[in-house]
């Protein structure tokens, strides 16, 4: 006889000490050798960080910012899980949301329960997916959209209608950097042309953890060690950076928090010229770069010089440029 046993999720919310809600999320899955368990901790105070404590710095906000204020089109992050895209999202929209602007989302699940959007789960086991979803929210009369995720052809469709009718269209989707956006898009069958009159731009994330305040060195830096992390580019060496040490607040990690590290790629007439339907990526990419993209591994270098985070840290997340193909 075989038994199927089926993976658990759940979600509860509890206290802090100084009274503050956390949510707390539990995934299951059964093993050859026990249960195994992932706990990720949800913390509500986030939505209420501005872009600075979330690591969106410079020249990036402002693209970021000049993007999410145009009244229709498609806006998309990019990344692995755990990269801080949803909370990317729920920050912008937070900002976005007014008693004159409509916020609908379509998730799966819903990460965190905000009041100022209308929220909407799927539900696939009575036919409730990401592209029914949005055609449903097609006719809630929103102003702007929020989908989980593009999975698949169908979604990206539904994606590209909302925002050809006039909807701000906000969504996520597994790449390693943003130009690489363009291709997944052809890869789930979207036409080109599509793609070129509805995509105002791309943001690729990593979170890397910041550096205890507490008990964080000065140390020196060796320049192969910063010419290898900002290649292709040259970019000034500081004059000292910071390492990990370890204290009781830290619980002796060295680190306390996390940032994002960004890839900001604002959709031109030149880039837009780029997409065909054999999409050269490399020289999507080199143009983006010309054009003032900043590459992950560059945001990185800038927290490094800040003092915020160590090289490690950002070479462990940070894939590198590729202009070579």
């Amino acid at each position: 006889m075989t038994v199927s046993y089926l993976r658990a999720d759940g979600r509860i919310k509890t206290k802090r000490t100084d009274g503050s809600e956390v949510e707390l999320r539990l995934s299951t899955l059964p093993t050859a050798f026990g249960e195994k368990m992932v706990l990720r901790i949800f913390d509500p105070d986030v939505l209420l960080k501005n872009f600075e404590e979330l690591g969106l710095l410079g020249d990036d906000q402002q693209r970021w910012n000049k993007m999410t204020a145009k009244p229709h089109g498609i806006i998309l992050v990019t990344g692995p899980t755990g990269s801080g895209k949803t909370t990317t999202l729920y920050s912008s929209l937070k900002l976005l949301a007014t008693s004159e602007v409509n916020v609908s989302t379509i998730e799966d699940p819903i990460e965190m329960v905000e009041e100022s959007f209308n929220q909407t789960q799927v539900h696939s086991s009575i036919g409730l997916d990401f592209a029914a979803g949005v055609r449903t929210l097609l006719r809630q009369d929103p102003d702007i959209i929020m989908v989980g995720e593009i999975r698949d052809n169908e979604t990206g469709k539904m994606a590209v209608q909302a925002a050809i009718t006039g909807h701000l269209v906000l969504s996520t989707l597994h790449t390693n950097d943003a130009p690489t956006v363009i291709s997944r898009m052809l890869d789930l069958g979207l036409p080109s042309f599509l793609i070129r009159s509805t995509v105002l731009g791309v943001m690729a994330q990593r979170l890397v953890r910041t550096l205890c305040a507490h008990c964080k060195e000065k140390t020196d830096i060796d320049q192969k060690e910063w010419d290898d992390l900002v290649r292709p580019w040259k970019a000034p060496k500081p004059k000292y950076i910071y390492r990990p040490v370890g204290c009781l607040e830290c619980r002796n990690t060295g680190y306390l928090g996390r940032q994002g590290i960004y890839e900001v790629m604002p959709m031109s007439d030149t880039l837009s010229q780029l997409i065909n339907d054999r999409c050269d990526l490399i020289a999507l990419r080199k143009l983006a770069f010309k054009e003032g993209m900043r590459s992950l591994r560059l945001s990185g270098a800038q927290k490094i010089a800040l003092g915020l985070t160590t090289i490690e840290e950002v070479l462990r997340v940070a894939p590198p440029v590729d202009l070579e193909g």
